[in-house]
């Protein structure tokens, strides 16, 4: 069974022609020395392969990549003025100039070391398939935080009126993984600041996303943060919460285990996430989804067609 990183090799092997990458023949390195200011032509008569002005690039603006880090910025600057640069960076022709599709820290060392041309290869691609693929890129290199992948995931499906399974299918990831993801724009934006900031986990935030009510929720999140607590101890402090004050309400084992069973299966057979809210006398089935599409999906899975 292929994994999810070899799905994601294949996915973006699927969006860019092949021939990817330069021949053996291509030059490893391009010494930090200043070029021409207009483009030069392709190196060596490689397809696709050329250098290009640096003042003629422009970012992606579907970047999912909000945060470059200063100081990994100022480590590849030095890395590129001692070695130069080993990977062109990926862009398309729009118009008179250049958009980048995978490479964005790579141009703005550039910039700050003042070279004035830059190795790219240059591609034709369309705005859905320059998205996924600065999208791609950036998973591969596990450069997002869970926020900034799940806005990825959120503009691919807004901007080019993709469903979630084709938004899934674009990236090489599992329709479930990329519905788990979107499950973060739920949360309050104060939440998803923490979250996008490492304060706190994606498991922190599945917890919290399993509590009714903002107010509630904030609390809880700024509890969590205050007293450094780890998922497990937030799971705990909600069940002593709902279970009155001073006291836990444990159901037997065998009775949890079965109730896990029975939203695994639901789970499995509805594609979405439920939960089961259960007591000897009463109880509720939560299945959560994403939206009407997604609503219509779960319904006709229940026998119950719009």
């Amino acid at each position: 069974m292929a994994t999810p990183k070899s799905r994601l090799g294949r996915g973006l092997g699927a969006l860019i022609t092949s021939g990817t990458t330069p021949p053996k023949t291509a030059p490893a390195a391009v010494p930090p020395t200043a070029a021409p200011a207009t483009s030069a032509p392709a190196n060596d008569g490689l397809p696709g392969y050329r250098e290009v002005a640096v003042h003629l690039v422009e970012p992606n603006p579907y970047q999912p990549r909000k945060e470059f880090a200063d100081e990994a910025l100022a480590e590849l600057v030095e890395s590129i003025r001692a070695e130069g640069l080993l990977q062109p960076i990926v862009v398309r022709a729009v118009g008179d100039k250049f958009q980048l599709i995978a490479g964005e820290r790579r141009w703005r060392a550039f910039q700050q070391l003042k070279i004035r041309s830059i190795p790219a290869r240059v591609m034709t691609s369309s705005d859905a398939s320059s998205a996924s693929l600065a999208l791609i890129e950036n998973l591969q290199r596990a450069d997002l935080n869970p926020l900034e992948e799940a806005h990825g995931y959120a503009s691919l499906i807004r901007d080019f009126d993709l469903t979630q399974d084709a938004a899934a299918q674009r990236v090489g990831k599992g329709r479930a993984t990329v519905a788990n993801s979107l499950r973060l724009l739920g949360l309050e934006p104060e939440l998803q600041g923490y979250v996008g900031k490492g304060l706190l986990s994606v498991g922190h935030a599945k917890v919290l996303l399993g509590v009714e009510g903002s107010a509630e929720r904030l609390l809880l999140a700024r509890r969590a943060l205050e007293q450094g607590l780890s998922v497990r101890a937030l799971e705990e402090l909600l069940r002593h919460k709902s279970g009155g004050p001073g006291k836990k309400r444990r159901m037997p084992g065998a009775t949890a285990t079965a109730l896990g069973d029975i939203e695994k299966r639901l789970t499995s057979h509805l594609g979405a996430r439920t939960t089961l809210k259960h007591s000897p006398k009463r109880g509720r089935i939560i299945i959560e989804y994403q939206g009407n599409e997604d609503l219509s999906r779960v319904l006709e899975k229940m026998g119950i067609p719009l």
